[in-house]
């Protein structure tokens, strides 16, 4: 019996799951952008508040990064060139990341309207939450390990 799905459809992705780290990590991301933010404001002001914005967004930014380009990477699953694709791909997202973080080091380091610890505490706050994130929901997720398998039907007791 055939698979009436199209063989997009059946090439077994990590898509749910990324879907799931990512809404989950903007859910976390509003959190650590209003607990730096009250507190960046208490402890420094208005430069504070400013700052944790800035540490959460770049933080934020990072994440979505990453994900959108193992979302992207993906697309190629069912191409015989995937493995390639996707790590240069990914690969590719990961030196983009590290090129805008050093641009922004660069850029906001002698910045007057920036707290510089803040910044740095929420950039970390953020990074951590979004790795907390896609710890629980990889280790919650079912995936299967091997693709295009088939098992054996059980025998039927008639």
């Amino acid at each position: 019996m055939t698979d009436p799905r199209p063989e997009s459809d059946r090439t077994p992705t990590s898509n749910p799951v990324l879907r799931r780290a990512l809404a989950w990590g903007v859910v976390l991301a509003g959190v650590v952008l209003v607990v730096s933010g009250i507190l960046g404001l208490v402890f420094a002001g208005t430069e504070g508040l400013v700052s944790a914005l800035v540490g959460t967004l770049m933080a934020v930014v990072f994440m979505g990064i990453t994900a959108a380009s193992i979302l992207f990477a993906n697309r190629f699953a069912s191409s015989d060139l995937f493995v390639g694709a996707f790590f240069g791909i990914v690969l590719g997202g990961w030196l983009l990341k590290f090129i805008v973080f050093i641009a922004l080091v660069v850029l906001l380091r002698d910045a007057d309207w920036l707290n510089p610890t803040v910044l740095f505490l929420s950039l970390v706050a953020g990074v951590i939450a979004s790795l907390v994130v896609d710890v629980l929901v990889v280790a919650r997720s079912r995936l299967s390990y091997a693709s295009d398998v088939e098992l054996p039907k059980a025998p039927r007791d008639d």
